[in-house]
């Protein structure tokens, strides 16, 4: 059972509650970034910062010297301004108080039209379509429900918003791949997306819920 209470979901079987990140909330990502998301030897290391750049912005940030010495601090310091301007938008997940799952989800028409992946993130704003990027969830509580409380909010939140459809990215695996950064295709059909498009180079899809 689920309820809406100041801002926040709360599941009750797992006690999982769920934030919208803003600027107040930025310590708590960074210390979920730092300290949790990566333990297990993770073959990403981010501040999920990438998918709101143009090539141009990233050639920028990240072409020079003094930052590949130390590309790291670069990605935060980018991380920092994306929270500040409202640019990295998305929701962080909560046990007893400690961050320990992250959902990159923002409107589709605030990703970069021209990326540094060649994925459709961005869709015109006329379409009214929310779009889901990026899940990491702490290791410790992976497979506990934590991806799905995090999509059912952005679900949630979305129809409270009016748009008109959710929309994910999953890559089609024959197993399970502990890093699934996009969210694995069952977790979206549980949800009642449905298969619109498959990218004709790679095995990721586009599934849309339409609101």
């Amino acid at each position: 059972m689920e309820r809406l209470f100041d801002n926040e979901l709360i599941t009750a079987q797992n006690s999982i509650t769920i934030k919208p990140l803003t600027p107040e909330l930025s310590a708590d990502y960074f210390d979920f970034f730092e300290n949790r998301a990566f333990t297990d030897d993770s073959p990403y290391r981010c501040y999920c910062q990438m998918f709101q750049m143009t090539k141009e912005q990233a050639k920028s940030a990240y072409d020079n010297p003094d930052v590949q010495q130390n590309p790291g601090l670069a990605s935060r310091k980018v991380a920092e301004q994306q929270i500040s301007d409202g640019v990295l938008r998305g929701y962080l997940a909560y046990i007893n108080g400690k961050s320990i799952g992250w959902c990159n989800a923002n409107d589709r028409a605030n990703y970069p039209a021209e990326p540094i992946y060649d994925v459709p993130f961005h869709a015109p704003a006329e379409n009214r379509e929310k779009a889901v990027v990026c899940f990491e969830i702490a290791p410790e509580y992976r497979g506990k429900g934590v991806a799905t409380a995090l999509l059912n909010r952005v679900i949630a939140d979305a129809k409270i918003e009016g748009y008109l459809a959710v929309v994910g990215f999953p890559v089609v695996r024959s197993e399970r791949y502990e890093w699934d950064y996009r969210g694995p295709v069952r977790l979206y059909e549980k949800a009642g997306f449905v298969k619109t498009a498959q990218a004709a180079q790679d095995e990721s899809m586009t599934m849309r819920l339409k609101l």
